[in-house]
């Protein structure tokens, strides 16, 4: 992959998450993960925490109402903007900072805590993204990773998704596979950081599968990219059937409205001091 495939892509990836209200959608289904992580990594006062591709703030809003020092870090400048509004409104302070997982813009050693709720696993190159968050996550530090499983409902509508959006190049990965164990403990083999691994859920409810839909092409960054560029070929339609029937696939309710649930990777561990 050359250099100039992978800076499109990333200004793809930045217009895609800053398309919509990413916040919204993260308040309204993702939003109860960012404890769960804070609690599992064990923020204490005092401890140095990076988030990294926060988004708007799940996990670092959370850790710094922890008592955790907490820097958000990410590559799309709007998902910061709005983090910031969300920490105002908590109270709390955290450091954002516009950077990329692959390259993350902090010394070696510099965090006691390194979280990520479904952000790194956006990052194109798994090793290299893997690798900063070890490099970065001092001896004894603490590490905590949330990804989306493969066989997910929420990784079965990125596959439909991304079956129209432009063909990521060679040398990536798609994000899912850092919700696979197998996966995730081969990115951080020789880090020494020893792994826990515990299969999650979300469960998430709309009054029915066009409620959903509507919902998600009018907010969700992804969704809409995919509907601006296929109306102009009127392709979206049948994009939005097969986007139902995975909703439906997945769907558990018995009463025409929709509950489905979210299946992700929580990865905990702890650097070797």
């Amino acid at each position: 992959m050359t250099a100039s495939h992978l800076t499109e892509l990333k200004q793809q990836e930045r217009e895609i998450w800053s398309t919509g209200d990413y916040g919204a959608i993260a308040r309204d289904m993702f939003w109860e993960v960012g404890p769960r992580i804070v609690k599992r990594v064990g923020v204490s006062p005092g401890d140095l925490v990076l988030d990294v591709a926060c988004g708007t703030g799940n996990a670092a809003i959370r850790a710094a109402q922890a008592g955790g020092r907490v820097t958000g870090v990410d590559l799309t400048p709007e998902l910061l903007d709005a983090g910031r509004e969300v920490a105002t409104e908590a109270g709390v302070e955290v450091q954002w900072v516009e950077g990329d997982a692959e390259a993350l813009p902090f010394p070696d050693h510099s965090f006691d805590i390194v979280v990520s709720t479904f952000g790194c696993m956006f990052a194109p190159r798994h090793q290299l993204a893997a690798r900063e968050l070890a490099r970065v996550l001092r001896p004894g530090g603490r590490l905590g990773i949330c990804s989306w499983a493969p066989d997910s409902s929420i990784a079965d509508m990125m596959r439909t998704l991304m079956s129209v959006l432009p063909e990521a190049p060679e040398a990536t990965q798609p994000p899912p596979l850092w919700g696979s164990e197998d996966h995730v403990r081969a990115l951080f083999e020789e880090s020494g950081i020893e792994l826990e691994c515990e299969a999650e859920r979300l469960e998430f409810r709309h009054g029915s599968v066009e409620d959903a839909l509507q919902t998600y092409e009018t907010v969700w960054g992804p969704f809409i990219k995919a509907r601006e560029l296929l109306e102009a070929e009127s392709r979206w339609p049948a994009l939005r059937n097969d986007l139902a029937a995975v909703l439906e696939r997945h769907n558990t309710a018995t009463d025409g409205t929709l509950a489905y649930a979210g299946e992700y990777l929580t990865v905990v561990g702890q650097r070797r001091g």
